[in-house]
């Protein structure tokens, strides 16, 4: 019955259709937006437990949430990136559908294609982009787009070792004042010091009364939540 209803039912006209896209486009470009708004919230409360780490010289966890907010910050920088080719997937689909008014259907876009492909890579819009390509496939804008996660996969290593380099400069901008009043001897083995020495200092802090450690996981859920 339900293959029968679909062989009845009218195709929706071109214009019909860059409507109903443009209007998930815009709801997913909001979703980016109310998501970047979040992980900028949250860092701010990850900058004062960076101050604070370092006020106390613990400058393991201050490396440890500096990390974190480099994380999110690509993350941002990813989020607008994808809010742009989301608009420029709008406006190429604007041009087809003024070009189909002439024609009489809507032709293929290479660009339209790239932009989905590019942007099913993408985590946080890669459930919406998969059914953006079916529709579309079928709407004959594009043809059938094979993802391919391997770029990734592949530079993972080069992008653990620019978000080392970079979370220095974290720890300088936000805590620069405090770590530098500590001796630079003492800072870099702070810095470097190996998991069992953080542990027994983590440990010392919950004798005293302050479970780093909790903290530490409870900043990092909540970046991780935001972030996802």
């Amino acid at each position: 019955m339900e293959r029968v209803m679909n062989i009845i039912k009218p195709k929706p006209n071109p214009q019909q259709q860059l409507r109903d896209w443009q209007r998930k486009l815009r709801q997913e470009c909001r979703n980016i937006e109310r998501q970047i708004r979040d992980i900028q919230r949250e860092e701010k409360s990850v900058q004062k437990a960076i101050r604070e780490a370092a006020k106390r010289n613990d400058m393991g966890s201050a490396k440890s949430l500096a990390k974190e907010i480099v994380r999110s910050r690509r993350t941002v920088n990813r989020l607008h990136e994808n809010r742009a080719q989301l608009n420029s997937i709008s406006m190429h689909l604007g041009e087809s559908v003024a070009i189909a008014r002439t024609v009489g259907h809507l032709s293929k876009s290479s660009e339209v294609m790239k932009l989905v492909n590019n942007l099913m890579k993408a985590p946080e819009v890669a459930v919406t982009m998969q059914e953006f390509s079916k529709e579309m496939t079928k709407a004959g804008v594009i043809e059938e787009v094979v993802n391919d996660s391997l770029d990734t996969a592949l530079d993972s290593e080069d992008i653990e070792e620019e978000i080392e380099e970079e979370v220095d400069k974290v720890l300088t901008s936000i805590a620069g004042e405090t770590a530098a009043q500590l001796p630079e001897a003492v800072r870099k083995e702070r810095l470097k010091q190996p998991a069992t020495a953080q542990a027994r200092q983590e440990e010392e802090a919950i004798a005293e009364g302050v479970d780093d450690e909790a903290e530490l996981e409870e900043i990092r859920a909540r970046l991780a939540n935001v972030r996802s």
